[in-house]
């Protein structure tokens, strides 16, 4: 029970990472870009966190490990995970993103921190990992497929070097929160001319939607409660919560965008349930 907050975080997180891919799936199939969703992303975080930034003690950390941290679930991870969406469906692409977390966690946590886990949980993480590939099915491993799979499995790569940079530089909820939408404004920014974009010539509720989702509740609530969960958890556990994000996500696609259940999701939803009830056991 004295983890109870950790542990509440991570559920939070599960709900909101959902959401945000589903919400990602919409937005990219509007008027609005990748680099434009990017961009509304970091600059209404930016505005929020602007007066913390200001007084943030910014030699705590160095240049690198700032890099590291900020654009592992910066620019770089949206944009790849979003174009991977043009491509893919929303249940599929949370398989590929957060569904292989456990698996590259893993791996981190025994390079990084020498952290090994008992031969139960490592059955766990590869019912996991299998039951995920249940749910996207065999044929979707298609050349049609391949340019959406790389985009989509190099975010999880991405977003796996946040992880490891919070839990070994030792980077809390309060860092993360002011120096993710600093480091992407600035970097981002002069980058966004470049990319293709619709001069957010659309609907203003479209705007305003991925604005507060992405910028406000994906990138200032979700991102702090990872690293508060990092801390006190470690990266496999925490690993392991993002990677019931495409049960989730699954069943979000289907009551939002009509992105109908099959046969084989609802078995990967049943096997990934198992693999984290054989987890928390183990």
């Amino acid at each position: 029970m004295k983890n109870w907050k950790p542990y509440l975080a991570g559920v939070l997180v599960v709900l909101i990472w959902s959401g945000w891919i589903t919400i990602s799936r919409y937005g990219v199939h509007t008027r609005l870009t990748p680099a434009d969703i990017t961009l509304l992303r970091y600059c209404t975080a930016f505005s929020v966190v602007l007066p913390f930034a200001v007084r943030y003690p910014w030699r705590k950390f160095t240049l690198y490990q700032y890099l590291v941290v900020g654009l592992g679930v910066g620019f770089p991870y949206t944009m790849v995970s979003f174009y991977g969406l043009i491509e893919i469906r929303a249940a599929h692409a949370g398989v590929l993103v957060n569904g292989m977390l456990p698996v590259f966690g893993a791996i981190a946590a025994l390079l990084y921190f020498k952290q090994r886990v008992s031969a139960v949980c490592y059955g766990a993480i590869a019912l996991i990992f299998a039951a995920n590939i249940v749910m996207i099915g065999g044929n979707f491993f298609s050349s049609e497929h391949l340019l959406g799979i790389v985009l989509l499995l190099c975010a999880a790569v991405i977003y796996t070097f946040h992880m490891v940079g919070v839990r070994l530089w030792g980077f809390t909820w309060k860092d993360v929160f002011v120096v993710v939408p600093v480091v992407n404004v600035a970097l981002f920014l002069p980058l966004w001319f470049f990319f293709p974009s619709t001069g957010f010539k659309v609907p203003v509720p479209e705007m305003v939607l991925q604005a507060t989702y992405q910028g406000l509740v994906v990138n200032i609530v979700a991102l702090s409660c990872v690293a508060y969960a990092i801390r006190h958890l470690g990266t496999i556990t925490v690993s392991l919560f993002m990677s019931f994000v495409p049960v989730i996500t699954a069943i979000f696609a289907w009551l939002l965008l009509g992105e109908n259940l099959t046969g084989q999701e609802i078995t990967g939803i049943v096997g990934c349930t198992g693999g984290l009830l054989i987890y928390s056991r183990g």
